[in-house]
This record gives structure tokens, sequence and C-alpha cells, in this order.
């Protein structure tokens, strides 16, 4: 085991996966040399060479075009956007293409080694146009993943689960973690499911459910409320597409309420299809109404940061008030 934070995980994995297979490629806006602006492609270029870590130009349609050609030529290409929220001028690449690849040839030919990473979230102070989290967009595409990891440890193996998986995964990493989440992290290559969600801790009052940055927030939260003896079963979604229905499911039945939170505003967020997913299965043992608790309906805001964040203390009062419905 090794003490490592995000980024360095991240990293780890990344240098795992091009020493593994010649044919793993990542670039991305200022990926080689500099590493990214976060730094999570440092010493790659350094270690392997101009031809598998390098810069691309600032033109986020043309990455994923490339990459979905590279792919779909046998290479394992990770290519990186810078934040998520650049990731819409290449909207039409991944859920046209990408997405869609293997159905349109019948199987013949597909992008299913292509892996996106992208910085998502706030609470660095970004503003408007560095702390969105666009997941639930491409969560009504069929034909792709979406992983969202919670700390170093998980950081890791589900990027390298996702450089692995037969399919176009979207990597979404919490950057207000990046360097404040430190943890063990298992040396050498291991990999974590896709599509499993993770039972954090059981409980029998309340099931609170969320997935990346969040689940720090539904920690604190939880001792709060634990503190009043309401007995909290955490769950971490870990994958949004395709999303672990049964591990939720098999909760709320038992506990008979669910909390979901997310740092995206609340309306077609993604806790809306969790909450009419779980109402059709579990409409007769609930015992109060699906809470949402998540980011405000606007812009993401500079100066009102925090209180457009779905912090502690909004989780806290969302799960008081569904056990005392």
């Amino acid at each position: 085991m090794a003490k490592m934070n995000m980024l360095q995980a991240i990293n780890d994995a990344l240098d795992i996966a091009m020493a593994a297979n010649d044919k793993v490629l990542c670039f991305g806006e200022d990926v080689g040399v500099f590493g990214g602006v976060f730094r999570a492609t440092s010493n790659l270029q350094q270690k392997y060479g101009k031809d598998r870590c390098f810069n691309t130009p600032l033109v986020e349609q043309g990455i994923i075009g490339f990459a979905n050609g590279l792919a779909a030529q046998g290479s394992v290409p990770v290519a990186e956007i810078q934040f998520a929220d650049y990731i819409f001028p290449a909207f039409d690449q991944i859920v046209n293409e990408s997405a869609k690849f293997r159905y349109r040839s019948g199987d013949l030919f597909n992008v299913g080694g292509l892996t996106i990473r992208a910085p998502y979230g706030g609470g660095i102070a970004g503003g408007l146009y560095h702390s969105q989290s666009p997941e639930a967009y491409f969560a009504h595409t069929p034909g792709l993943k979406i992983v969202v990891p919670r700390n170093p440890h998980q950081a890791k193996g589900l990027l390298l689960g996702s450089i692995h998986d037969p399919n176009p995964t979207l990597f979404f990493e919490p950057k207000r973690l990046y360097r404040a989440s430190v943890g063990e992290v298992p040396e050498g290559e291991y990999q974590l499911p896709i599509g499993e969600a993770e039972v954090l801790k059981e409980g029998s009052d309340i099931t609170i459910l969320g997935w990346g940055a969040q689940m720090e927030v539904i920690e604190q939260a939880v001792e709060m409320a634990e503190k009043e003896g309401i007995s909290c079963e955490v769950i971490d979604l870990r994958t949004i597409l395709p999303w672990d229905v049964e591990t939720v499911a098999e909760s709320v039945l038992k506990t008979g309420r669910l909390v979901v939170t997310h740092e995206a505003p609340l309306t077609g967020g993604f806790a809306g299809e969790i909450a009419a997913t779980i109402q059709e299965r579990c409409f007769l043992y609930l015992e109060s109404p699906i809470a949402r608790v998540t980011g405000m309906d606007t812009p993401f805001p500079l100066v009102l940061e925090k209180e457009h964040f779905p912090n502690h203390l909004k989780v806290y009062e969302a799960i008081r008030e569904s056990v005392e419905f």
C-alpha cells in the first residue's frame, strides 16, 4: 500500500495502463510536459514519449473525434477534457459517434477502448465555467458508461476498470478532492467493477445515496444524524450509467426511506431518474417521499458558491425531515 492523493492515484493508474499495453495513449490540452492543468499526467510523456502522451489543439470536438478514430483502429485512447465544463463542444462526437459506433455497425467495429477523463464539480472557486457537473446529460445516452470515484483508492481502481472496459467510458473526477483526498492505495494493478454500487455503511432507518465528492458531504451529515439515534445506510453509486438499481432498491426495501444528493442542479439531475425508478420498485415499502438534495437551478455562482452547494447541513435536514415525516 502507498499513501496517495487522488491526482497521484490517477497518474499511477495511467502509468500502469501505459506500461502494460503500448496501445494505451493519453492526450489532451497541455497534458504533455506540463502534465495538464492539474498535473494528472505528469512525467508520462517523459516516460513513454511524445507518441503516446501528447498535447492536442484547444478543440474538444477534435480531441474526441481523434479519440474515436484511434479507438476504431484498435488503440486504447484516454482523452482528457481539461474541465468537464468544456466537454459540450464534443457533445456530438460523444453521443452521436462514441456511443453509437458499435450499434451502427452491428458490432463489426467499435470504439470500446475509449476512456474520456474530465474534472467536474465545484469547490475551487471556479465560477460559472469551471464548476459544472454534467453527468446527467450523458446518462440519457445508451452506449456510454459513466463513472465517478470518491477517493484515491476508488479513482485508481475505477480508472483502470474503465480503461479495460470494452465500452466507451466517461470518467468524471471530483476536482475539489484532487489534492484534498488522501488515502491508502494498493500498489500495482487492480480493477474495481463498473456498474456496481458500494454499501459503505449499513443502517436501518434511511438510505443515503450519492457519488463522487458528495460522499464526503454525506459522511458529515450522517455523523450528525446518528448523534440523534438515526441509523443511516450509506451507498456510493460509483457508476451513473449503468447504475446499480438492485443494490439501491434492496436497501430502500429495508429502510423505507431514501435521500439522494448530487452537485448538479435539481431539474433534470440524475437523482430524478433514481427517485422514479426506486418509487416504481419500492412504492409499497416507502415510509416517506424520496428526497433530493442538489445544487440550485441557477448557473454555478462564484461569490455564492457555498449557498449553491448541497452541503452536509442540507443533507442532514433532508434526513431528519424524511425520518420525521
